[in-house]
């Protein structure tokens, strides 16, 4: 919590929510703590589908998604931010763009759940790490298009930019 710049309550929330997307396992006792799990491969006969009766499923969490992410970046560029937040900012930024296909959806996700965190709202910060749960599952069926990536880093680009900067509408 200190690292990151954020509440216990908020780390205790991200925490949960990545070890119920089975991202993370907490082990209890000598040698114990919280680690990273090897993502799930999807089979190959469901990758690059969606199941069709998972759409009102996907399609409800980019409705909540479309109005939660703006207004945690902009919640986040409405607060005085310290130095360790600006630089977790620009960190996960650089670690979202500059990494391997296999390692850009766990990244992006870093990158959302930092910007939720600098908004200082455990409340926000929660649903921010539901809403990356559940498109974790989802997002690995669509096929990772260069042209889609490049667009996505321009937005991550911009985003973090406006908080930087304090402009709060910008970032939204």
């Amino acid at each position: 919590a200190e690292t990151l710049g954020v509440s216990r309550v908020t780390l205790r929330e991200a925490i949960k929510a990545l070890r119920t997307a089975e991202l993370v396992e907490s082990r209890r006792g000598r040698g114990g703590g919280t680690f990273v799990v090897a993502p799930r491969a999807a089979s190959p006969a469901r990758a690059n589908q969606i199941d069709p009766a998972a759409m009102p499923a996907l399609n409800d969490t980019l409705e909540l998604r479309r109005i939660v992410e703006p207004g945690a970046a902009a919640l986040a560029a409405s607060r005085t931010l310290s130095a360790a937040d600006r630089a977790t900012l620009a960190r996960c930024l650089r670690e979202a763009t500059d990494c391997a296909p296999e390692a850009r959806r766990l990244a992006d996700s870093r990158l959302h759940m930092a910007i939720a965190a600098a908004g200082e709202s455990a409340s926000v910060a929660a649903v921010v790490a539901d809403v990356q749960m559940r498109l974790t599952e989802l997002l690995r069926a669509i096929p990772v298009i260069p042209a889609n990536i490049q667009h996505s880093d321009r937005q991550h680009a911009a985003i973090v930019a406006a908080i930087l900067a304090g402009q709060p509408e910008l970032a939204r």
